[in-house]
């Protein structure tokens, strides 16, 4: 079994091209977070080239944060192109709870069969069918609220679910691992979830998904630790975590992650 260290080493010789289609608030920092980790985004949505893009690229992410109908059917073509290829693509179902309009593109992207759903915890119970209690594109429940839920929602898309929060939990619908690292300062910060769904995608590439999920979330997490002991709030957290990003080392990740298996 390769340890999380070795799963970063992995992910950095292979620099995989990452395709996002993602919100407009995340762009800019997800774009520096992929490059910071050693991976290689590109940021294409328009309907006209989206297909063409996503058969050059390793991994695919798909954001509806500020999704809209055109998008939505980019979002579906890329997809498409990604499950006839057999390459990992990752969805984040932001906000799903919010509107009839996302729910349904959610469906529709469900049924494409993502690699990896990840989302918060009232995100997942609302993909499950559950009432959540969400909050726009907040969580209103708790993790330990979504894993039965998680774990019925892979058996539906026959991936990997990770539900996010203080402690992940990420799931296949028989195995689960939970992953504790993270900081506060995390959660002050609009687009690290959205940035998250590329680091997730990168590990992915040419691996097995429950393992590469668990280990992007522990790098990630990890990073956020170094970042949030040297920082002052969120405007010096972000260039931190950036750095951390960069510079930690296999060894330096191995020696902090935290991940265990779940019963």
């Amino acid at each position: 079994m390769q340890t999380c260290g070795e799963r970063l080493t992995g992910m950095r010789d292979r620099a995989p091209l990452v395709h996002n289609i993602t919100n407009f608030v995340a762009m800019n920092v997800m774009a520096n977070v992929l490059l910071a980790a050693g991976a290689s985004p590109a940021m294409v949505h328009a309907r006209e080239e989206v297909a063409e893009f996503a058969a050059l690229s390793q991994a695919l992410t798909v954001n509806i944060g500020t999704a809209s109908t055109e998008w939505g059917l980019s979002m579906e073509e890329a997809a498409r192109v990604m499950q006839k290829a057999g390459r990992p693509w990752v969805f984040d179902p932001v906000g799903v709870g919010a509107t009839k309009f996302r729910q349904a593109l959610s469906d529709r992207l469900l049924d494409l069969h993502p690699t990896v759903v990840r989302g918060n915890a009232s995100e997942i119970m609302t993909l499950a069918g559950l009432e959540g209690r969400a909050r726009g594109v907040d969580a209103g429940d708790s993790v330990a609220d979504a894993e039965q839920a998680a774990r019925q929602l892979a058996g539906r898309t026959g991936g990997i679910i990770a539900v996010s929060g203080p402690v992940d939990y990420v799931t296949d619908g028989k195995r689960a691992l939970r992953v504790s690292n993270g900081h506060p300062l995390m959660g002050r910060i609009t687009v690290m979830g959205c940035s998250l769904n590329g680091v997730i995608a990168a590990f992915c590439v040419d691996e097995s998904a429950l393992e590469a999920t668990a280990a992007a979330l522990a790098y990630y997490g990890a990073a956020g630790e170094i970042a949030g002991a040297a920082a002052t709030g969120p405007g010096s957290f972000m260039p931190a975590f950036l750095d951390a990003l960069h510079a930690m080392t296999a060894a330096d990740l191995d020696a902090a992650a935290s991940v265990e298996a779940a019963t």
